[in-house]
């Protein structure tokens, strides 16, 4: 078959042309995913400081957890053994201080039991109009980014019947502010007169028991725990990858001296 100048034939990509446009696809899907997170808060979300490698940090954590989250909150797919083992703890330090909660037949909660609490699902959807949600993935589904601005955000709002408050990383949320105590109480501050409906800041109104910076610390702590339970491999796979990564480059350079010792003879 003959093809004249004017004839268009549709070519094959070639090889770097299919890893380039996949990696931009990649990199414009992660951005979409960012923006998306960002954009449904409305509110610029603050980055904590937080390292899950740090292990007093996701102790202090814990704590936190059992003592203002798990009354409404389970993290079950966590297990206090598995909790004990990762972060340094003897399974008697959990028992006796991250375990407030006994089994169907009233005998404390076992270490090796999930982190679960005695909620049901009908009485939180009465309590609250919807059933608290189990926190062992938030971090992955919201990010860390989202549940630490979340936490700083809870401000008085007399419109919001039952809790008394709104949250502006998550407005209409039905939890209450279980951290008031600490934190204190905020109050908005609104915009101008064409946007009197616009929250443009918070404003401490009553001081808490800790203040700002103390409280910061106390919820990144927290952010941190929950980052930890939602990928508890994390640190482990990381340090494994290096390894990996360190082999691969070995290889690397084995299979590149191999390769010039058997090719050096070929012209």
């Amino acid at each position: 078959m003959e093809l004249n100048a004017n004839s268009s034939v549709r070519r094959p990509w070639s090889m770097r042309t299919a890893v380039a446009v996949s990696l931009a696809a990649a990199v414009a899907c992660c951005l979409v995913v960012d923006v998306a997170r960002a954009a449904g808060a409305g509110v610029a979300l603050e980055t904590p400081r937080i390292d899950q490698g740090n292990l007093k940090s996701l102790q202090r954590g814990a704590q936190a957890f059992v003592n203002n989250c798990m009354g409404c909150h389970s993290a079950g797919y966590q297990r206090y053994s598995r909790l004990a083992q990762d972060l340094g703890l003897s399974e008697e330090d959990v028992a006796a201080n991250l375990i407030f909660t006994t089994d169907e037949a009233g005998e404390p909660t076992k270490v090796g039991a999930l982190m679960t609490n005695a909620m049901t699902e009908e009485y939180g959807k009465t309590a609250f109009g919807v059933a608290p949600p189990n926190l062992s993935l938030t971090a992955r589904s919201r990010g860390t980014d989202w549940i630490y601005t979340f936490l700083k955000s809870f401000y008085l709002d007399p419109e919001r019947v039952g809790t008394g408050v709104n949250n502006l990383v998550y407005p209409g949320t039905a939890m209450p502010h279980v951290l008031w105590s600490l934190q204190g109480w905020q109050e908005a501050e609104h915009g101008d007169d064409e946007h009197p409906d616009t929250v443009t800041d918070l404003k401490l109104m009553s001081p808490g028991s800790l203040d700002e910076r103390a409280y910061d610390d106390y919820i990144a702590d927290l952010t941190n725990f929950l980052g930890y339970i939602s990928d508890p491999i994390k640190e482990t796979r990381h340090r494994i990858g290096i390894f990996v990564l360190l082999f691969l480059f070995a290889l690397l350079a084995v299979a590149w001296f191999l390769k010039k010792e058997y090719w050096k003879d070929v012209v």
